[in-house]
C-alpha cells in the first residue's frame, strides 16, 4: 500500500469544511471510552464494556439499517456478575438507525484507523472542497457516507456488527478527486525495504487504492477481511465519482508537473 503525503494541486480558498471534519473526528475519538488512552486501543474490561455500550448506541448496524430490527437487550456499560463479561439489559435510549449512519461517520476503532482516514481527507479533501464549494462539499461528504453505509448494509443485511468510521465518506472524496484531477501529481511513500518517496499521477495512486479495496472485499490477500468494511469503501468511491462527474468539464487542470518521474518537465511559457 502506498502512503500519500502531499499532492501538487494548490487550492484557491481555505478548506474550512475539511479542517472542521478533521477536528470533529479527532474530538469525538478523544471522547470515545476505552480507545483514546492507548495507541493500540487496548483497555480493561470496564472500559471495553463502556465502549461496547457506546458503539451499540451510536454506531450503524446493518440489521438495523435494512430490517429496522432493534435489539431488545443491549450492553449497559457495566461489567457483568463475577467479571465474566459485560452486562446487558433493556435499552434506556431511543435509537434511530438512519441517524446512526451520521454519528458512525465520526467514530473510529483506534489511533491508526483515525490517523489514516484523516491523512487521506486532508490531502484530497481540500481540492474537492475547493471545486465544489463549502456547502456542497459538506453535503457531498454526508451523502457519500450514507451511500457507503447503506451499500454495505444491503450486502450484509444479516450482520449485527457495528459499522464505524469515516472511510466510506472519504472514499467518496477519493472518487471525486479521481474524476476531477486525474493528472494531478501526488507524493507518496512506497514501502520497499525503506520508504521510497515517489511522485505519481493521481489516477495511478487512487486507481491502485480502489483495486486493493476490490481485492480485499473478496477476501483475497487479507486474513481479516471481515473486520474492515471494504465493500463500503467501494460503494463510497463509486458514489463520489458519480456525484463529481457533472463538475469534471469545468474543472481547471492542475499545475504542469516539474520533475522527472512519471511526468514531463514543463516547458517555459511566455506571458504578454
Amino acid at each position: 500500500m502506498v502512503i500519500p503525503v502531499h499532492d501538487v494541486n494548490p487550492v484557491r480558498r481555505t478548506p474550512v469544511v475539511t479542517y472542521a471534519l478533521i477536528a470533529a473526528n479527532v474530538l469525538v475519538f478523544l471522547y470515545m471510552p476505552g480507545l483514546a488512552g492507548s495507541v493500540a486501543g487496548d483497555s480493561g474490561l470496564s472500559q471495553l464494556c463502556h465502549l461496547q455500550a457506546f458503539l451499540d448506541q451510536y454506531a450503524a448496524v446493518p440489521q438495523e439499517l435494512i430490517h429496522h430490527q432493534l435489539p431488545q437487550t443491549v450492553p449497559t456499560g457495566d461489567v457483568g456478575p463475577g467479571g465474566a463479561g459485560c452486562a446487558v439489559g433493556p435499552p434506556t435510549y431511543d435509537k434511530s438507525p438512519v441517524q446512526s449512519v451520521f454519528t458512525a461517520m465520526f467514530l473510529h476503532g483506534g489511533w491508526l484507523h483515525l490517523l489514516g482516514n484523516m491523512l487521506f481527507l486532508l490531502i484530497f479533501g481540500n481540492n474537492v472542497e475547493d471545486r465544489m464549494g463549502h456547502v456542497r462539499f459538506a453535503l457531498f461528504y454526508v451523502v457519500c457516507g450514507y451511500a457507503a453505509s447503506y451499500g454495505f448494509a444491503l450486502l450484509n443485511d444479516d450482520s449485527g456488527d457495528p459499522l464505524i468510521g469515516a472511510s466510506g465518506a472519504i472514499a467518496g472524496v477519493l472518487g471525486a478527486y479521481l474524476v476531477l484531477y486525474p493528472k494531478a501529481r501526488v507524493w507518496v511513500l512506497v514501502p520497499f525495504l525503506v520508504f521510497l518517496p515517489l511522485r505519481l499521477p493521481a489516477w495511478l495512486v487512487l486507481g491502485f487504492w480502489f483495486a486493493l479495496q476490490a481485492v480485499y472485499s473478496s477476501g483475497e490477500g487479507v486474513s481479516a477481511a471481515g473486520t474492515v468494511a471494504y465493500a463500503a469503501h467501494i460503494v463510497g468511491f463509486l458514489a463520489g465519482m458519480l456525484l463529481a462527474w457533472p463538475l469534471k468539464a469545468g474543472t481547471p487542470p492542475p499545475p504542469e508537473p516539474r520533475g522527472l518521474l512519471f511526468g514531463r518537465r514543463a516547458r517555459p511559457r511566455h506571458t504578454w
